[in-house]
């Protein structure tokens, strides 16, 4: 269990690690302001912030490249959360009924993927769409993305028991969160461009 709890930990502070270098040095030198006053409208303004400041060249003052980067963002966090789970599947000592809440938690984290990846594109081939074409794309983008965070969450209620409490919840659950909320304002960022059109 302690080597358990030693991968868990690392696994984490890297991940932190990476994101706060990405961040702070990507982000040097790039009006963010954009990026600020689109995610203040999320329901998670500093996670937002946070993910797409560094960002903001590619992303400038479009609402659909913010969107574009919103969602591939998050699909890259989903990716790396499936990865962490199915390395937890193989975890020695699980307990029958962890190991059931961890496989469909990697269930749902593999639709959640999916989705994901085709919201992206999807949002990619709206090209120069107009009128009834561009809100047909869009319903498919915002409809993709939602099913992701319902899947996301419903990883999270596999693990609402209380004799799921211990290490293994929480660190899946720490990871799931923050992508649940990654995922909360992209969609909410695709809503807002959505809106604009």
């Amino acid at each position: 269990m302690a080597k358990v709890s030693h991968l868990l930990l690392l696994f984490s502070i890297s991940l932190y690690l990476a994101t706060t270098a990405k961040s702070a040095s990507s982000a040097r030198g790039y009006d963010t302001s954009f990026i600020k006053s689109s995610c203040s409208s999320t329901t998670y303004p500093a996670v937002c912030v946070k993910t797409l400041s560094a960002y903001a060249s590619a992303i400038q003052q479009s609402p659909r490249q913010l969107a574009q980067t919103a969602l591939s963002v998050t699909l890259s966090k989903c990716k790396s959360t499936k990865t962490f789970v199915s390395k937890m599947t193989k975890m020695k000592g699980l307990k029958s009924r962890e190991y059931a809440a961890v496989k469909d938690c990697l269930e749902e984290m593999g639709d959640s993927v999916d989705r994901l990846s085709k919201s992206i594109q999807e949002l990619k081939h709206i090209g120069q769409a107009k009128g009834q074409d561009f809100l047909w794309h869009m319903s498919n983008v915002e409809t993709w993305a939602s099913a992701a965070l319902t899947d996301e969450n419903t990883c999270l209620d596999g693990f609402s028991s209380k004799a799921l409490d211990g290490k293994v919840k929480a660190s899946i659950k720490a990871q799931v969160v923050n992508v649940a909320q990654v995922t909360s304002n992209a969609l909410a960022l695709v809503n807002s461009y959505a809106s604009k059109h």
